[in-house]
């Protein structure tokens, strides 16, 4: 099992969305998020707000978490690529992060692994 997360633009949502219901991948967390990569902003010191150091170059992301058995990596990595691309890709598309995915307990049913997926 593993947990793919991939930050994207705000604006590549539905297109990706829509790339992974046709890839038969259904299961989706959607978080907004901010955050930059190394070429879209600097390590400014940050502005003091109401006692809270405020970065103001954070950008506006989404983030989304797809748990899913081995078999559904690469149908699922390829979903994205293909739909969170601006063109032939830019500065700030996003990343993918595969990660190990250790256990999954469905809370309902109390079933575990690949099948609680």
């Amino acid at each position: 099992m593993k947990l793919i997360t991939a930050i994207i633009q705000p604006d590549k949502l539905d297109e990706v969305r829509t790339a992974l219901i046709k890839a038969e991948i259904t299961r989706i967390t959607v978080s907004r998020c901010t955050g930059h990569g190394q070429a879209q902003g600097g390590l400014d010191a940050g502005d003091l707000y109401r006692g809270q150091t405020v970065m103001p170059n954070l950008l506006p992301k989404v983030r989304i978490d797809i748990a899913c058995n081995d078999p559904f990596v690469d149908i699922t990595v390829n979903a994205i690529l293909k739909a969170a691309k601006h063109g032939g890709g830019e500065i700030g598309d996003g990343k993918i992060f595969i990660t190990h995915l250790e256990e999954c307990i469905r809370i309902r049913t109390e079933e575990r692994g690949g099948k609680a997926i």
